[in-house]
């Protein structure tokens, strides 16, 4: 579900009676904290899509947020902030809790992107291009309402074939402001250091490239001396339309990406299958955004009817629970959305 400003109190109320992510990150995790890591030892981490309120809901499980929660969104804290006024429905999120009582100790907000629309296509899917990045919405009206060259912010899951699947998008302004800056999220590949660029795009196989980014050495921020093939940065720039020459970074600065955990933490994982079970062999894997997801027999399966079959239909949106382990989630239950 696509939200907007407009409409989202209306939705939140709707949701509430029927009872029920420019302050650049480091290194050490997004928000500034060891949050985007998994958390540290005996606490959870669940990432998804906020489906609700009392206090935030994220893959059907109630989080519960008090004056103790760290608030983060987009690396700034805003732990005063009323839950349903910082955390939009659709907005994709990370939260760190406390399994025993699923009390919220960080949740993380960070959107894929915000840009401006440099062109819209609804020949084959109601899609956007927002610096070089194609944008799938799934609402005809939102679709219709967006000018292009209007600045908006997105957020959602990536597909099999690199696309941004919005769950949430927000129109900011009708058109850029003079020297506003603008953000994207994703994966180096390509690295050429000798002309200073690098492809981005959101798998970090380097499947999915989306556009070129120039750099400068001054654009760098807490990288080493180059940029490397894997890893997940950020780029701002004040491009308001990014040409054959690609994206011209004002700064480059690193990031932990939503799919990668501590060893031994809790995850509830909510994503898009980008690469299916082939079913040979004894690998018994899947991709959820570049996310290696193992199951083996004593996985449940659920939602639909689902079973282990289901997880061969590239870009299915999934649900993993699982323990971390050597960098593959393994799953002790997979529900199929």
């Amino acid at each position: 579900m696509i939200t907007v400003r407009r409409s989202i109190q209306a939705l939140a109320v709707a949701l509430l009676l029927a009872s029920v992510t420019v302050s650049l990150s480091t290194c050490g995790g997004i928000g500034g904290s060891e949050f985007a890591g998994g958390g540290t030892g005996g606490t959870g981490i669940s990432t998804g899509a906020v489906s609700g309120y009392g206090s935030v809901v994220v893959n059907d499980v109630h989080y519960n947020t008090n004056a103790k929660t760290k608030k983060f969104s987009n690396g700034k804290d805003n732990s005063a902030a009323i839950d349903q006024d910082l955390f939009r429905v659709g907005m994709v999120v990370t939260i760190r809790y406390t399994p025993g009582d699923n009390n919220a100790v960080e949740i993380d907000y960070a959107p894929n992107l915000v840009g401006p629309i440099a062109a819209k296509d609804s020949v084959s899917d109601l899609a956007i291009r927002v610096l070089g990045h194609t944008v799938v919405l799934d609402n005809a009206g939102l679709f219709d309402n967006l000018a292009q060259s209007g600045v908006v912010e997105v957020s959602g899951f990536v597909d099999a074939s690199g696309r941004i699947r919005a769950t949430y998008v927000e129109p900011m302004h009708p058109a850029p402001h003079p020297g506003e800056t603008f953000e994207i999220k994703g994966f180096i590949s390509d690295p050429r250091h000798s002309d200073g660029t690098f492809e981005i795009g959101p798998l970090p196989d380097g499947s999915g490239t989306t556009g070129t980014v120039s750099y400068t050495p001054g654009a760098i921020r807490d990288l080493p001396a180059e940029p490397t093939h894997g890893m997940y940065v950020q780029v701002v720039t004040r491009d308001t339309k990014p040409g054959s020459g690609g994206i011209r970074a004002d700064s480059v600065a690193p990031l932990v990406p939503r799919t990668v955990f501590r060893e031994g933490a809790t995850v509830d994982l909510e994503g898009l299958v980008t690469t299916p079970w082939s079913g040979q062999g004894n690998d018994l894997s899947f991709y959820v955004e570049g996310k290696r997801v193992r199951w083996n027999d004593t996985t449940t399966f659920a939602g639909g009817g689902g079973t282990q079959e289901d997880t061969r239909q590239t870009s299915r949106r999934v649900q993993v629970q699982g323990t971390e382990a050597g960098g593959i989630l393994s799953a002790a239950r997979i529900v199929f959305r």
